[in-house]
């Protein structure tokens, strides 16, 4: 039986993640909305990147826990 070498993908997921979460929560804040256009485009794409880590993280999860038959 081999072992599976870990999985280095799912921990830079979670950094994502939380960086996508936390520019998501810095879009609640009134004067980041007022100070202009490109802060906000930038905190918006980087709020994007949340749900599409989760997504990219649940697939690495899956994949390397999978059974070897």
């Amino acid at each position: 039986m081999q072992t599976q070498k870990p999985s280095r993908l799912l921990p830079v997921v979670v950094v994502v993640f939380g960086l996508g979460m936390i520019a998501a929560l810095a879009l609640l804040i009134p004067a980041v909305r007022q100070s202009g256009t490109a802060p906000v485009a930038i905190l918006y794409i980087l709020a994007m990147c949340a749900p599409v880590s989760l997504l990219v993280g649940v697939v690495a999860a899956l994949l390397s826990g999978r059974r070897s038959r």
